[in-house]
């Protein structure tokens, strides 16, 4: 088992303007990280560097405490030992499952060859496969052939480039629980590039948001949910409630009535953040008007003009909203608010 460490790094394609400015990252021996973050980030470009097929300007990234790239050095990728999973599969059309599969394991026997395919297949829940041609499977099953053929090696990391992109709905979730059972059987270290925010929290240990090239928050998914580091780390990392807010001892007085604080309470006020699912319809608590609902089957989402606010609040309500649009409604909040400066 081998931790991910990256200090510093740095990458630009256009000089000075920097994709990567300074990122630093660490990911222990074992866990997944996904790397989340919009358009134009440094994501990718992340990945490319730590695989090898791009050289940083300026930083390190160690792999178990050995330097795969820094000052002076520049491991290739055949030499870090990282096994890499692609958007849509990437399989060679022209081999089979199985040759696909070993297709890393240079330097073995063909008995060790064949014995650590039909394990990497098992693991990924293929058994019997490995005869059948890439065109023969559907595009889930591809996909677990490319997390099988880059675990074959027994990689220090592996490195998932947006893996489940190409696959529907009703598919990915059950090769994103796949594959992450794979990972953790095999205590690979992993780093999942997403811009999935429901991938990135159901899937990984750690989530680190980019911003600007850099890491503007890292923790594990409940952590980066429940208690954003700032506003637009709130807004960017599901959907979120943003109300003004004056302190006085240790509550937050909002549209909304008063709400417990949680973290640091100190000031005189600013903003608070709240998740939809803290909303509750009811009988009681401040009064407004049904403006929106939008029905998502599991859930939905309703949305309340409230006096004070500039715009409506989202209250997630499960099943079925039971209210309509232009109906009047109360809204009452549950749990700790985290407060934010203007």
């Amino acid at each position: 088992m081998t931790d991910l460490r990256i200090g510093g790094l740095v990458k630009c394609y256009d000089p000075p303007a920097r994709v990567l400015d300074g990122l630093d990252l660490t990911v222990p021996a074992g866990l997944l990280a996904a790397v989340l973050g919009p358009s134009g980030c440094g994501k990718t470009t992340l990945l490319r560097v730590v695989a090898g097929f791009l050289r940083a300007d300026a930083g390190t990234v160690e792999l178990g405490g050995r330097v795969v790239c820094g000052p002076g050095v520049h491991l290739p990728p055949e030499r870090r030992r990282v096994g890499i999973v692609p958007q849509e599969g990437a399989l060679f059309p022209h081999l089979s499952v199985a040759a696909n599969v070993a297709f890393g394991l240079t330097g073995t026997g063909r008995a060790e060859r064949r014995r650590r395919t039909g394990e990497m297949l098992e693991l990924v829940g293929l058994p019997g496969y490995g005869g059948r041609m890439p065109h023969e499977l559907s595009g889930g099953q591809q996909q677990r052939v490319a997390v099988a053929r880059a675990l074959a090696p027994a990689p220090d990391l592996v490195l998932l480039d947006e893996p489940f992109n190409a696959l529907d709905s009703a598919l990915r979730a059950g090769v994103r629980a796949d594959v992450r059972a794979a990972l953790r059987a095999t205590g690979a270290t992993g780093l999942l590039v997403t811009h999935d925010q429901q991938e990135a929290l159901s899937t990984a240990d750690l989530v680190a948001v980019l911003r600007d090239g850099r890491v503007a928050q890292c923790g594990t998914p409940e952590e980066v949910y429940r208690r954003p580091v700032d506003l637009w780390v709130a807004g960017f990392v599901g959907d979120a409630v943003f109300l003004p807010a004056t302190v006085e001892d240790g509550t937050a007085a909002t549209p909304l009535g008063r709400i417990p604080l949680a973290g640091d309470r100190r000031g005189s006020g600013g903003v608070v953040v709240l998740r939809p699912e803290q909303l509750v319809l009811g009988p009681a608590g401040t009064r407004g008007t049904v403006v929106d609902v939008r029905f998502y089957g599991h859930d939905a989402m309703v949305h309340v003009a409230v006096d004070g606010l500039d715009e409506p609040v989202a209250v997630r309500v499960p099943g079925p909203a039971g209210v309509r649009p232009g109906e009047e409604a109360a809204v009452s909040v549950t749990g700790e608010a985290t407060l934010h400066p203007r």
